[in-house]
């Protein structure tokens, strides 16, 4: 312990000196600059070419700045775009170039939100509202994928958002073309004033992938990212029309064919059609209305296994769309710690699986603008047969003050009914909560959050909070997290990883990029502490451990290796046993060692290992996790993932215990509208295997047709038991 400490002090020592060094982290501009849209004089045909001639006539904005490998310096891809826009849109053109042309273009596959890090991307950012806090993004890929993206103060994303946008790309022999059309109805902007010019913040980024060069327009230091929008630039020269009727209408309808068998017994069978409705209204500029009727998720991903041997509770992220837009907005919204409010605790009833519950109606009011945010959500969850209907409320405010700085407060509220066939009662349950950030300067952010809890049924009322203050720059990171939660927090719209329990991490790394060693990237040794111990009984010790990395590095192409280890001391108090090994109560010392790898993974053929291995409790673990990909063209995509562990002689009765987790997916695209997926996984622990097949055609902007087939069997039981659902579903999008 005391040698782990030296080092987290040593390397505390090395980033303050190299903090006092020139860190390069320079500071926002007191004005900033400014770039230029013209109108069109012609219509513009969203074909990836930039044909028109008012392109030509548009101002190139070309003064890009170098942000990886390196900060600063010549750009070997230059990029140059022009802005246009007319009464209804605005366009804009990219030429992206590049010195391998089509032969240079990386790209994975041809799914929407992609994985950023390791395509090719152009992206825009915008702050139409200036509020230096607040940013949509618009993505894409030289094959015209599209992604957009919510960010908040630079510090919490929401890729599932989704707007209504188009793009169409063109590959040359000197890069590629990408020609944006982005309605003003799909930006929030304020009401323009008549005499007052129009000016919007805004930011572009692109990443060549096979040098990994990062290039952002205006310049932002390399330790932030292109949503750092009090860098942005301002966009001047624009006409946007008045706010009128923007009514978004999206009806869905949908046949459901579920079958449940146990051996070859049919036991469950259900033939489901269904219609429902979303709507959104954008009652003036700032203002929001969602509306969702009988609503369905029936498109979302499946939650994937996980074999869990901690003491903590896994958390298992949102993934149905109604939900998930905006979700950046509720307090405690980026910890998978602690959430007062946790949108997954909604549309489910009490069954052992969790299986979904039908939600009636759903609404949700967002009011933004560059002083403050109110927002509301209001769900209604019908009656099952064992779990009661239900109403979920959860209302918020936050205040924006100084250049990035807010506060914020938010109320929760749950009320499930009586249910006199199961002798339920009605049940309450409230939290309240206030947060908030301060970022005094741009390398440091400090955010914090207190939340209360109180529900009727055990009549007591519980606390958590998180505090968090961390220091980016460009040599160095330095951080410290506290969480709490009390024995009697109970959030029941929320989610906490463990109750009773007060956790410290202070840690850090440096970040070095050695001038010497060329075919390194980027170096992060560093150390973080993770120590738990009793809320209520403050000092009663639960677990500690130091996670020591002096090997964490990225190669230039972005392969990464890292060696570590991490002394563990564990207090067993408790009935504990993970995986159904019985843990004997009591105390525990043991060190855990970890070997990574990955290579680069915009190849066509990529390949993953992790390797962990030392004691585990009373005995051994070593656990190996690897994976392959292959992607011989952008439209084909196979990936391949396995996960072992070996325990031997842990707990009571020294047990050995091995499993086996095989993952397997592939996805084919005609392009980046019409896509199939499939998706493998058999888990030995259990012996659960499931499928989940689903085909998606995008045959109108956000209008789609899903064919969807599940189907879960499980080996545990004697006779097995299987369950099949297959799903057909269409839905229609149409803007007013």
């Amino acid at each position: 312990m005391k040698n782990a400490l030296l080092v987290f002090l040593v390397l505390g020592c090395f980033a303050g000196l190299a903090q006092e060094d020139e860190t390069d982290n320079f500071p926002p501009p007191e004005v900033p600059v400014k770039i230029n849209a013209s109108k069109t004089s012609g219509t513009i045909t969203i074909d990836g070419r930039l044909e028109e001639p008012d392109w030509d006539m548009a101002e190139p904005i070309t003064d890009f700045f170098r942000v990886e490998p390196d900060q600063g310096g010549r750009i070997k891809n230059p990029t140059e775009v022009r802005v246009l826009f007319d009464d209804k849109n605005i366009y804009f053109g990219v030429f992206a170039k590049d010195s391998m042309g089509k032969k240079g273009v990386r790209m994975q596959d041809l799914s929407r939100d992609f994985n950023g890090l390791e395509n090719d991307v152009f992206g825009i950012q915008i702050d139409a509202q200036n509020t230096k806090q607040y940013a949509v993004s618009f993505q894409t890929t030289p094959y015209g994928n599209q992604q957009d993206v919510q960010n908040f103060n630079d510090n919490n994303r929401d890729e599932d958002w989704n707007a209504l946008w188009r793009v169409r790309t063109q590959r040359t022999d000197k890069g590629y073309y990408a020609e944006y059309a982005i309605p003003f109805k799909s930006i929030r902007y304020d009401n323009p004033i008549d005499g007052v010019p129009v000016e919007w913040g805004i930011t572009f980024f692109r990443l060549a992938r096979k040098d990994y060069e990062k290039t952002v327009f205006p310049a932002i230091p390399q330790s932030f990212s292109e949503n750092r929008m009090t860098y942005a630039a301002k966009l001047t020269g624009l006409e946007v029309p008045p706010p009128s009727a923007n009514i978004r209408i999206e009806p869905y309808a949908l046949y459901q064919y579920d079958e449940n068998r146990t051996g070859n017994a049919l036991t469950n069978k259900l033939n489901d059609p269904k219609v429902g409705v979303d709507v959104k209204w954008a009652i003036n500029p700032n203002a929001v209305l969602d509306l969702t009727i009988n609503t369905d998720f029936a498109q979302a991903d499946v939650d994937q296994a996980v074999n869990n041997l901690e003491r903590f509770n896994i958390f298992f992220p949102e993934r149905r769309q109604f939900f998930l837009e905006n979700s950046g907005i509720w307090a405690g919204s980026n910890s998978s710690f602690i959430r007062p409010f946790f949108s997954r605790t909604i549309g489910l009833s009490n069954s052992f699986n969790a299986a979904p519950a039908p939600l009636d109606l759903g609404a949700r009011y967002t009011d933004r603008d560059e002083k403050r945010t109110l927002a509301a959500l209001v769900v209604r969850q019908r009656e099952t047969s064992d779990s009661p209907s239900a109403t979920f409320g959860v209302a918020r405010y936050t205040k924006n003050y100084g250049r990035e700085n807010n506060f914020g407060a938010m109320v929760t509220y749950r009320r499930d009914d009586s249910l006199v066939d199961l002798n339920v009662t009605s049940q309450d349950n409230t939290t309240v909560s206030v947060d908030g950030l301060i970022r005094p300067k741009s390398e440091l952010s400090i955010t914090y959050m207190l939340s209360a809890s109180w529900d009727s049924e055990v009549n007591s009322t519980g606390y958590a909070g998180q505090f968090f203050a961390g220091q980016t720059t460009n040599k160095s990171y330095l951080g410290y997290l506290n969480n709490f939660v009390s024995k009697n927090y109970s959030p029941d719209m929320g989610f906490v990883s463990q109750k009773d329990v007060m956790y410290h991490s202070p840690g850090g790394y440096a970040i070095l990029r050695p001038k010497n060693l060329p075919f390194i990237r980027r170096w992060d040794p560093g150390v973080f502490v993770n120590y738990y111990h009793d809320f209520e009984d403050f000092g009663r010790f639960q677990q500690a451990n130091i996670y020591i990395f002096p090997i964490f590095l990225w190669f230039k192409d972005n392969s990464f290796i890292e060696t570590s280890f991490t002394p563990t001391w564990q207090n067993i108090n408790f009935d504990f046993a993970p995986l159904g090994l019985d843990i004997e109560e009591g105390r525990y010392r043991y060190t855990r060692y970890t070997l990574r790898y990955n290579s680069d993974r915009s190849k066509k053929f990529s390949g993953s290992i992790r390797y962990d291995f030392g004691n585990f409790y009373n005995g051994v673990r070593n656990s190996v996790t690897t994976g392959l990909r292959y992607a011989p063209v952008p439209h084909v995509a196979m990936n391949i993932d396995y996960e072992h562990n070996n325990i031997n002689n842990v707990g009571i009765r020294s047990q050995d215990l091995n499993t086996d987790l095989y993952t397997a997916s592939v996805r084919l695209a005609l392009n980046p509208r019409v896509q199939l997926s499939t998706f493998y996984q058999y888990n030995s622990f259990d012996q659960q295997g499931r499928w989940n097949v689903r085909f998606s055609w995008e045959y109108m902007p956000l209008s789609f047709i899903y064919l969807v087939f599940n189907d879960t069997q499980t080996e545990l039981f004697d006779p097995v038991q299987r369950s099949i659902q297959t799903i057909s579903k269409i839905t229609l999008l149409k803007q007013f």
